[in-house]
């Protein structure tokens, strides 16, 4: 059960098909030097009640290399709340934006405040993992007053308001400044941050990010439909083999569609 973690999607290269080379002697192995293993954060959703809804996250990331090159990756996943305040998200692999790859989904994750129960699912396995899960008692609003002349406390400017897909949002943006020598660099690093929340479902419809070390990651909440999103969406896939982590690793059958 390695592969089920949570965790968002992370970076996906397509590599070459090494299938034609099964023949091939095998090489001596050697131990990896070096890489990266990089995770992107996506909008968070928080378990609020009374506020149904289900929509597409649209992701973009662009990096820019040292060589002034850029790598654009996206995707789009489903993502739903209902009215108990019960989640459902889709979790898909980023894949190059040149339309020619398919972006599979990795996990699908259904967190239930109710029941305290979260379950996180690896569609190609057919296998869930339940585990406890409670919702924050209190979610902070992305536009509290922000606490000012701590290090490293962002600059904000609010945008005023602005209608998105019908739903009015308000916006903010938020800027910090990393000195000179903080963390190696050899220059100041400026980071922005720009979104815009809408207090109606809880969350941000529209958020973009830009830091010179990871590039710019923009999250366009889109095609959202206000009300109830169908009961089915929240229940474990058909034929997972679920393993419930609350009784120590047992394994159990999953619970009967309704």
């Amino acid at each position: 059960m390695k592969k089920i973690c949570v965790v968002l999607p992370v970076v996906f290269l397509a590599l070459p098909n090494f299938g034609a080379f099964a023949q091939a002697p095998p090489q001596p192995q050697r131990p990896p030097d070096g890489g990266t293993h990089e995770v992107l954060i996506s909008i968070l959703i928080p378990s609020q009640p009374n506020a149904p809804f289900s929509a597409t996250v649209k992701t973009e990331w662009i990096r820019q290399l040292a060589d002034g090159s850029t790598i654009t990756l996206v995707n789009h996943r489903a993502i739903a709340r209902d009215k108990a305040g019960r989640i459902f998200q889709e979790r898909r692999l980023l894949v190059p934006d040149d339309g020619q790859q398919q972006s599979p989904v990795t996990q699908i994750e259904i967190s239930d405040p109710v029941a305290h129960e979260l379950y996180i699912c690896v569609p190609q396995e057919q296998v869930c993992q339940v585990e406890l899960f409670s919702a924050p008692a209190d979610s902070p609003s992305p536009l509290a007053p922000l606490t000012p002349k701590q290090p490293g406390t962002p600059i904000a400017e609010d945008l005023g308001k602005r209608s998105i897909n019908s739903i009015e949002t308000i916006g903010r943006r938020e800027t910090v400044t990393i000195p000179t020598g903080t963390m190696g660099n050899n220059s100041p690093l400026l980071m922005k941050r720009e979104f815009w929340y809408a207090p109606q479902l809880g969350v941000n419809l529209s958020s973009s990010r830009q830091d010179p070390r990871f590039g710019k990651q923009s999250f366009e909440v889109i095609d959202v439909v206000v009300g109830d999103p169908d009961p089915a969406v929240f229940k474990v896939p058909a034929g997972s083999k679920v393993i419930d982590l609350r009784k120590s690793g047992d394994t159990s059958p999953p619970p009967p569609s309704q």
